[in-house]
């Protein structure tokens, strides 16, 4: 063959490849295993879904999705791993309403929530539950304000740690209701409960899977969820909204994003299948038994739903003067 010819040939066949890849830019994503990262210990609510999550997309992409539990700081170390790793589409995060909280409630954090990483899309919302000793003289959230404002600092809540879920809802609730509270916090909820049942502390606002329990054994009364609609796992307990504070609104949720900078096609690639999971019956049967509710949606809906969740809690974070113990 002339060494004139071959160079053309071998141009030609470069220009062939660029032109498919630049049809396909995701490429042939994904050829190995993808590392999904859940920022809780194993056993828990988050990692309970987060592996179903991780068995329904290594169905749908073809290769195994595996979950690797880094736990500690509120999600924290998961958050500041995946901030660092390669925008490739094999590490994955599962972060929590945490991801949101933590950028105002730690100091000195070495990733920012909202520009380090790729929105991909939510997963599941789920309520909080009010929930007061069955020997509390309050069975209405009416009167628990009532008592709140006519003994100021009286009123006690525990909490699974400061800036947790459970201590943001009773937050939220003594702003709206213009009380004054005082925080017991707890190093998590299940050491937090049987203070509440022997009424040592006045209520909490436990994860409804951690409180619901507890309420059908006749151990807590609930007086109310935090959504702003009821749950169907708690159809009979009303929303915390309806029972006296109108405009109340708090769910805990979990998503699934990237490092920054991952490419589009592999982004949406991985949205259209997380998309699928979230419509499959036998997932959201276990969302349902989690008292969760998914949250389909675009990666342009999640990364805005991400940035006014860190503007809501930054601003009560700031009112409240809340701290990390």
């Amino acid at each position: 063959m002339s060494k004139f010819i071959l160079p053309f040939i071998l141009a030609a066949i470069g220009f062939s490849l660029n032109t498919t890849y630049a049809a396909d830019p995701a490429g042939n994503y994904p050829t190995k295993p993808i590392r999904l990262i859940v920022g809780f210990s194993p056993g828990g609510a988050a990692d309970t879904v987060g592996r179903a999550l991780a068995e329904g997309l290594s169905t749908r992409l073809g290769q195994p999705v595996v979950v690797e539990n880094k736990a500690g700081a509120n999600g924290n170390i998961a958050a500041e791993f995946v901030a660092r790793a390669p925008a490739d589409g094999y590490v994955l995060y599962f972060p929590s309403i945490g991801h949101a909280v933590n950028v105002s409630l730690y100091k000195n954090l070495s990733y920012d929530a909202v520009k380090d990483f790729t929105a991909i899309g939510g997963v599941f919302s789920a309520p909080n539950i009010l929930v007061v000793p069955m020997s509390s003289p309050y069975k209405t959230v009416g009167e628990l304000i009532a008592a709140g404002k006519a003994s100021p600092g009286k009123l006690t809540f525990a909490s699974s740690g400061s800036g947790t879920s459970v201590h943001l809802s009773a937050v939220l609730f003594e702003k709206m209701a213009k009380i004054e509270m005082v925080h017991i916090p707890y190093k998590g909820t299940g050491s937090a409960m049987p203070d509440v049942i022997s009424g040592q502390v006045d209520m909490s606002f436990p994860n409804l899977p951690s409180g619901w329990p507890q309420v059908k054994a006749g151990n807590l009364r609930a007086l109310g969820v935090t959504t702003a609609k009821r749950s169907g796992a708690a159809p009979s307990v009303p929303t915390i909204a309806e029972s006296g504070l109108p405009g109340y609104d708090m769910a805990t949720w979990y998503g699934l994003v990237a490092p920054a900078n991952l490419p589009v096609a592999i982004r949406n690639q991985i949205n259209k299948e997380l998309q699928s999971v979230l419509a499959d019956p036998k997932f959201r049967d276990k969302l349902i038994a989690q008292g969760a509710d998914p949250m389909p949606g675009t990666p342009e809906q999640f990364s805005q739903f991400i940035k006014s969740e860190t503007e809501k809690w930054r601003k009560l974070i700031a009112q409240s003067n809340i701290t990390v113990d």
